[in-house]
């Protein structure tokens, strides 16, 4: 075992013994979310019991508060000559929100940041994948808190801290086949990290723990190891690094593992602070960087820039509502946990009230009943007095209080999380006119903000890793398409060598001054049937112009392709044709009134020559 191996392993059995309160509440939230039947009876005891049936407020409350929307980009360029950039940087975010997988992801996080408080997206830069032009993609996942371990005591963000840890659960093949070590003898160390508690270990599967740190100057250290093997440890993990030949120094080809100039297979890494230019690298303004300078002397020296390393943890915290003192936010299992406990106490007492109750026959002593199976039940009271003794008796169980109770549970759950029948969809008595309800699910709108203000916050901070990891790593252009303002398809290309920039002294630099936030108009612009109601409100109203001009018609048809209104496009074809035909009869018009005026001309000059000639 190395001394690097043991220091990692105490850190992470320490941190993680000061998070393992945390960590068993993290087990609990699931199952409540999950409709967990465990009755905790404090009133009578300190004693468990499982309930009849689950009312499960928990997952109704949370599943109200689903927002399928995924925030969109704003970047904001700090000098004016910049704003091209920003706008290109936009597009490009949007693209690979696009190309990600950002819905599955959107919908997973959206029940687990209310549920255990936080959640936290993975930023990679992933250089198998590779294209016929291009090396290198991002990398969007998912963390759930239960493998996150943050150092203990620094719960102000993961950018302050020292150290944080990583337990990932991976398959053997895999960690063969990226790190060329066999783990076939080990064992899955850790199987709750997958789901919930007590779940037994899987014979292909291994906890593969990652640790990134802040090295001596700054930057983001790696560390990973599977049980006591080591897998990497690399002290600046962000940095440029070539794989060399032991033996001649060739660097490794990219596909292939053999040396193509002395065919030895053993390589090492080396990190490359600068970047040699072996060709002129034009950037999108034509400004052209030449790969050598010339002196006065007529020597050539190389020209050398700088690579740019991001040096920010990979890891984005998205809080559910912040709380003083904790690294995640406020879990809404929490908050409404006795609530949920009390339903499921009172739903199993009606149930019981339900089934105890029926019909009770009443017998005198002496009364005898044939049991067997016909239909026909013959009883022998004994004597007359006797059958007048005989009787039913209906036991029905009164519920009305517990009902009423219950109703009540359910409201202070939904009060404590701020959810109104409005903002539900359901009818609300409270609620007499149209103006009403909307006020009244603006108010319960106004309550839930903080969560989306913390959710835009995550994609703000999401937003820049994308864009430093690409202007890092992403060497080749790639390809950006967007709108213009006529809604026409434009493309461009995203260059990093764009953001390389030449200070007085002649020193090279990476210009990544913009700031990243989430457009706020993305809620409205994501449901489409409410953008569709407006376009046609701004048409009639005349906002586009004379609503029965065939230009302001195609004007319309334009925005309503861009809302992806089904048929705007072919609509909007049809009046462009109707409007070519329009001017085309024009021209023919103008062209016959032209005619036509010089024919009168010619007639009036040929008349008045006539005329002179007879005077």
């Amino acid at each position: 075992m190395t001394d690097n191996l043991a220091l990692w392993q105490a850190r992470l059995q320490r941190n993680e013994s000061a998070y393992s309160h945390r960590l068993a509440a993290m087990d609990e939230r699931e199952r409540i979310y999950k409709g967990s039947r465990k009755i905790d009876k404090r009133v009578i005891g300190d004693y468990t019991d499982e309930a009849a049936h689950v009312r499960n407020l928990t997952a109704e409350i949370i599943e109200a508060q689903v927002n399928s929307s995924i925030p969109q980009p704003k970047v904001t360029a700090m000098r004016q000559e910049d704003e091209h950039k920003a706008k290109l940087i936009e597009d490009m975010l949007r693209n690979e929100l696009n190309r990600l997988p950002m819905e599955q992801l959107n919908d997973q996080q959206e029940r687990t940041v209310p549920i255990q408080g936080g959640g936290m997206f993975l930023v990679e830069w992933d250089n198998t994948q590779r294209s016929h032009t291009t090396v290198g993609e991002l990398v969007v996942s998912l963390l759930h808190p239960k493998q996150v371990i943050p150092q203990d005591g620094v719960y102000t963000g993961v950018e302050d801290m020292d150290y944080i840890i990583l337990k990932m659960p991976q398959t053997k093949e895999y960690i063969k086949r990226r790190y060329g070590v066999d783990v076939k003898s080990e064992t899955e160390q850790e199987p709750d990290v997958k789901s919930e508690a007590n779940q037994s270990p899987a014979d292909d599967m291994v906890t593969q723990y990652i640790a990134y740190y802040r090295n001596s100057k700054g930057g983001i250290g790696l560390y990973s190891w599977v049980c006591d093997t080591e897998l990497e440890d690399i002290d600046d993990y962000q940095a440029r690094r070539v794989k060399r030949c032991k033996q001649c120094g060739e660097a490794k080809p990219l596909d292939g593992n053999v040396c193509p100039k002395c065919g030895a297979k053993e390589w090492t890494s080396e990190v490359q602070e600068y970047e040699t230019l072996t060709q002129p690298v034009v950037q999108s303004d034509g400004n052209v960087i030449m790969p050598y300078y010339v002196m006065a002397d007529g020597s050539m020296i190389p020209t050398m820039i700088p690579y740019y390393k991001p040096d920010i943890y990979p890891i984005v915290l998205q809080k559910n509502v912040s709380i003083f003192g904790e690294f995640l936010g406020d879990s809404d299992v929490d908050k409404i946990k006795d609530q949920q406990n009390t339903a499921n106490r009172i739903e199993t007492k009606i149930v019981e009230k339900l089934v105890k109750s029926g019909s009770y026959l009443v017998l005198p002593d002496e009364a005898v009943i044939r049991a067997d199976a016909e239909d026909m039940k013959v009883i022998r009271p004994g004597s007359a007095a006797s059958a007048q003794l005989i009787s039913v008796k209906d036991m029905e169980g009164n519920i009305t209080q517990d009902l009423t109770y219950l109703a009540q549970v359910y409201e202070e759950a939904r009060q404590i999380i701020g959810i109104t029948d409005s903002f539900q969809g359901r009818k609300d008595t409270t609620a007499t006119s149209g103006v009403a309800k909307e006020f009244s699910a603006a108010q319960a709108a106004g309550r839930l903000e903080s969560k989306r203000v913390m959710k835009d916050a995550a994609y703000a901070q999401l937003f820049e890793a994308m864009f430093k990891f690409k202007l890092a790593y992403a060497d080749e252009p790639r390809p950006v398409t967007s709108r213009d303002l006529q809604g026409n398809t434009t493309y461009e290309e995203f260059n990093r060598y764009d953001f390389l920039e030449q200070d007085v002294t002649g020193e090279w630099y990476w210009n990544d001054q913009f700031l990243f936030s989430c457009d706020t108009s993305t809620p409205l612009a994501n449901n489409r049937e409410a953008m569709w109601q407006e376009t046609r409100e701004n048409l009639q109203t005349g906002a586009f112009g004379d609503p029965t001009d065939v230009r302001t018609l195609i004007l319309f048809w334009t925005k309503m392709e861009l809302l992806h209104y089904p048929g705007a496009a072919d609509t909007k074809a049809f009046l462009e044709q109707r409007l070519q035909e329009q001017m085309q009869q024009e021209m023919m018009m103008q062209q016959q009134m032209l005619q036509q005026a010089q024919q009168q001309a010619q007639a009036d000059v040929m008349a008045q020559a006539v005329g002179n000639r007879n005077l």
